[in-house]
């Protein structure tokens, strides 16, 4: 069985590896984890969160077509939802959309200038023109 090599797409996204500890303030004192790690030999990056109650475990498949710089999240949860999000990582920042109808969210997302925390939120909006704080997120890398 032949590897492939890693994907020079991906590159920036090595600042993501490792395991991380999710906070949620919205509900204190509760705690989850996160991993972000290559598959397939750097081909594609795996990002699984498993977050305190209430918000679901998710999986998420991330990738990039070469010709551009918006990466594909491909998200799967508990719940069963299955989502699709376009994604971009430049300089720290971190962040994640979707464009539904009835049901549109972004995340945004700041890599500490040391790689050990990452700070952001998510927002929500039934029509991407009046959006709503949904929670926020902290992560702190365990390794």
């Amino acid at each position: 069985m032949s590897r492939l090599p890693p994907n020079p797409t991906l590159k920036q996204l090595a600042a993501l590896i490792g395991e991380w500890e999710v906070e949620v303030p919205q509900f204190p004192g509760q705690r989850g984890r996160a991993t972000f790690e290559w598959l397939e030999g750097g081909a594609y990056l795996r990002f699984h969160a498993e977050a305190p109650d209430p918000a679901p475990t998710a999986t998420w498949i991330i990738s990039r077509d070469d010709s551009s710089e918006t990466y594909t999240a491909l998200h799967y949860d508990s719940r069963g939802v299955s989502r699709v999000y376009q994604m971009s990582f430049d300089k720290g920042a971190w962040k994640l959309w979707r464009e539904a109808p009835g049901f549109w969210q972004r995340f945004s997302g700041t890599l500490s200038d040391d790689g050990s925390s990452i700070r952001g939120a998510w927002e929500k909006s039934p029509d991407g023109s009046s959006w709503e704080h949904d929670l926020d997120l902290i992560y702190t890398r365990v390794k």
